[in-house]
């Protein structure tokens, strides 16, 4: 007899592949059968719901809230049952280079030091989180580690803590190395730096990057990404791909040539991409003088979303603030720096037809980039990311079919990042499942009142346990780290 049999479902398998109605057992936490599994214990009848694997969450910040906010409510909420950490070469080792990040992220909170990969993996081994937890090495958290703020080339010892620092990541279980070439200090470093420590990376770990330039540079940077992956042999994830400020729109048609182009010539090359108009990041970040893509967006479209003593200052663009506080724009960035040095802003910087076409090509995953600084006014993404595909983009817009979206957010990125068993619905894979309305399905948060989950996300479960239940979280956190444990196998 099965711990479990959800009846009735419309099974889009992650494969992208039409749906089928039919049954799904579920024993521990691996699906038994599919089809006529027999009797269970309990049951969960589906009728009219779309059952898919969970969401896989290819680019988070959620390294430290995974250890936080243990439930991971502004994720698996959404469906998302997989969360991959340590993007932008923002990782969470080593310990005291990555606190500085966790104190922009999450001011006021306090984490336990887990010194090392191993150490971080060993913590959300004893803490669970409701998700499962994929990490990356942070080129620019290791980079710090070996070079402090040094805008050089590294020494040949500094390159070779850097590559201690990596092969510790990946002994630990890494999936791959990140970089953050917009972020200090991963902007100092030169493309030959990042192709030698590429070049350290066993077969089936990945390269992701935020490349150096996301604005009018895109196509040098999109070059750079493929020669970094191309020297070092490695397969290539594009973070966010996106054309920001005015002057770069359209150029994600050219961009996307270029990928066409690589993966012609056989380069495992992809993206990911958050579905809406505006990012969000460090003001810091866009108030350097050597960020190119930030250098045409406009005052009244840079706003702040969270600060650690000043939440009437949320919610304010740069234009709108100046005003209250009789200064200039500029006068008024450079205050709110000074008076906030971890302020996050929301950019409205990117053109709704990029969107579309970025999110159209089949190179596209889907992945959140949300800053999880739940006290402040955090981008919307951070909850309503996946939702929106299904219901906005797919349902009501029709840019690809429901099977589509649901293979870019499952079976897609399940066998980029090496997930085994995970993103696809079949016996004996891991019961990471999620079922929807797909008639209801929407993300329900606005840039002015973020904080909601999303509509249509029913029930969850990760594991095989049952994690949110008519829309509410059940308070399981049956998360697993994933470690890549060889070239072809993620447990």
């Amino acid at each position: 007899m099965h711990d479990l049999v959800i009846r009735n479902a419309s099974v889009y398998d992650g494969t992208g592949s039409a749906p089928v109605i039919t049954d799904i057992a579920i024993d521990g936490d691996r699906i038994a059968g599919i089809g006529t599994p027999g009797a269970a214990r309990e049951e969960l009848d589906a009728t009219g719901l779309a059952l898919a694997p969970g969401f896989i969450d290819v680019h988070t910040h959620d390294d430290f809230a995974a250890v936080l906010y243990p439930d991971m409510a502004f994720k698996v909420c959404g469906g998302v049952t997989t969360c991959i950490v340590g993007n932008c070469g923002m990782g969470a080792a080593p310990f005291r280079q990555a606190a500085l990040l966790a104190r922009a992220f999450h001011p006021g909170q306090e984490l336990p030091d887990w010194g090392d990969y191993h150490g971080y993996f060993d913590t959300l081994d004893a803490q669970p989180p409701s998700v499962n937890v994929g990490v990356l090495v942070g080129h620019g958290s290791m980079r710090m580690a070996a070079m402090h703020r040094d805008s050089g080339a590294p020494s040949a010892d500094q390159m070779a803590q850097m590559k201690a620092i990596l092969a510790e990541g990946l002994d630990a279980g890494a999936l791959g190395l990140s970089t953050g070439l917009i972020y200090d200090p991963g902007k100092y470093a030169a493309t030959e730096e990042l192709i030698e420590l590429a070049s350290t990376l066993p077969d089936g770990a990945l390269y992701a990057t935020h490349m150096r330039d996301e604005g009018t540079g895109l196509l040098t940077s999109i070059q750079e990404a493929l020669r970094i992956g191309e020297s070092a042999g490695v397969p290539i994830q594009i973070s966010h791909h996106k054309a920001s400020g005015h002057d770069a729109w359209g150029l994600v048609n050219e961009s996307l040539a270029l990928i066409d182009a690589a993966r012609a010539r056989g380069v495992s090359v992809d993206a990911d991409q958050y579905p809406y108009t505006a990012g969000s990041t460090i003001l810091s970040a866009v108030l350097a003088k050597d960020v190119a893509d930030m250098r045409n967006v406009r005052h009244d479209d840079i706003v702040i979303a969270s600060t650690a003593g000043h939440s009437d200052w949320e919610g304010q663009s740069l234009s709108q603030l100046a005003q209250l506080l009789e200064l200039s724009p500029e006068e008024t960035a450079q205050h709110v720096l000074a008076t906030e040095p971890d302020a996050t802003v929301i950019l409205h910087s990117m053109d709704e037809n990029d969107v579309q076409t970025v999110l159209r090509h089949p190179s596209t995953m889907i992945g959140s980039d949300g800053i999880p600084t739940l006290e402040g006014r955090p981008h919307p993404r951070l909850y309503g990311t996946f939702a929106r595909v299904l219901g906005h983009y797919a349902r009501d817009l029709g840019l690809f079919s429901l099977e589509e979206a649901v293979h870019r957010m499952t079976g897609l990125p399940a066998a980029k990042f090496g997930l085994t068993d995970r993103g696809e619905i079949r016996t004996n894979g891991y019961a990471d499942l999620v079922l929807f309305d797909p008639a209801r399905v929407i993300d329900v948060g606005t840039f002015e009142d973020p904080n909601h989950y999303p509509d249509g996300i029913v029930h969850v479960f990760v594991n095989g346990r049952h994690t949110v239940a008519n829309g509410v979280h059940c308070g399981a956190r049956n998360g697993k780290a994933l470690r890549r444990v060889s070239s072809e196998q993620v447990v």
